[in-house]
């Protein structure tokens, strides 16, 4: 059987723009990326803190080190600048094989890793 974990958190991190005229996805600082092993084109679940908003989206690489998050399309409606979000992605494995996995989780402060 298999079933869906998490497998990557960003935690408590802040929206720093808000794009409706681009197409879609959430840009993320690509060191942000890195420390919470997520990939460009990843589906990912956006938790807004602030307003209690949940969706999906996928990611596109932000400038190293900008500590960008950027809601991009209609995600943009979703949110306001300054909000706090939390960016959770999941990932399907074996019921045996997720008893023992560990996801990577991130608390950045300031949109930067610690």
């Amino acid at each position: 059987m298999m079933i869906e974990v998490m497998k990557s958190k960003l935690h408590c991190v802040q929206v720093t723009e808000a794009n409706l005229n681009y197409m879609g996805s959430i840009t993320i600082d690509e060191d942000l990326m890195d420390a919470a092993n997520l990939i460009a084109g990843e589906k990912v679940q956006v938790l807004d803190n602030n307003n209690g908003e949940r969706f999906e989206t996928y990611i596109i690489k932000g400038e190293r080190g900008s500590g960008c998050v950027c809601l991009n399309g209609a995600a943009a409606r979703r949110v306001q600048v300054g909000d706090t979000v939390i960016i959770i992605s999941y990932a399907l494995m074996d019921f045996e094989e997720a008893k023992s996995f560990k996801p990577t989780v991130v608390f950045p402060q300031d949109n930067h890793l610690v």
